[in-house]
This record gives structure tokens, sequence and C-alpha cells, in this order.
């Protein structure tokens, strides 16, 4: 679980207002894409967040990294549940369908614990109101 403790450090620092609001946060880092953060659901210990980068493609908006992330208070561990564009390349299905459950979930909360400390180099931080 150290890694799960290790993503809710890193995205208290991306977005340290994050438990007060609800709805839509952006975010412009330094030579980087603008990255979006939106609470889907919220309860008493519990939060899903959405994080990504939103692209125009021909068919409107594509987001690309798509991560759905489980965000819980009471234990301060962040989870990456999803990530939808995880399968979008032939060798990464093949892994994932190769792989056991637990090796995907590990896959998934490293590449997010990887990107989130990508995010603070390239200079990203929520702040303010949501948009």
């Amino acid at each position: 679980m150290a890694l799960y403790e290790e993503n809710w450090r890193l995205l208290q620092a991306l977005a340290p207002t994050w438990p007060a609001f609800q709805g839509r946060l952006r975010s412009e880092g330094e030579d980087d894409c603008a990255l979006h953060l939106e609470v889907l659901d919220a309860a008493r210990y519990t939060r899903t967040l959405r994080l990504t980068y939103l692209f125009a493609a021909e068919d409107g908006v594509e987001a690309d990294p798509d991560f759905l992330l489980r965000v819980y208070s009471d234990a301060r561990q962040v989870e990456a549940v999803s990530c939808v564009n995880d399968h979008r390349h032939e060798v990464l299905r093949r892994l994932l369908v190769e792989s056991s459950e637990l090796d995907r979930r590990w896959r998934r909360n490293v590449i997010l614990n990887k990107w989130l400390d990508y995010l603070l180099e390239r200079g990203h931080l929520f702040t303010g109101l949501p948009r």
C-alpha cells in the first residue's frame, strides 16, 4: 500500500485544494498540455476523480491518458481504478490479457505514480475554484 500512499502525497501536491471542491479544475503546466481534474463522485471518505489531458480529435475530444482515481481520505491513499487508454496498443492488450488482475492494478498505479511525478516536474498545480 506504500504506492497508494505515495500517490496520495503526489495528488495532494498537485491539487492541494481538491477536497474542498466539486466540479472541474484545469492546470496549465510549463511546456505541457492543459491538464483536467474532475470530481465525479463524492462520499464521506471516498471520492472518484478523473485526471486527463484532452485533445481535439476528428470525432470530438480524446482523453489520453484518462485515469479514473479512487481517493480514500481516511486512509490517505489514491488508487488508479482504471486507465481507459491502457489497452489501445496491441502489445499492451496482450500484456493485459496475459496478466492477472493484481498485476494490472500494480501497473496502473505505477504508471499513475510516474505521471503524477512528471506533472509536478512540469509545473502543474490545481488552485482556485472549479472551471
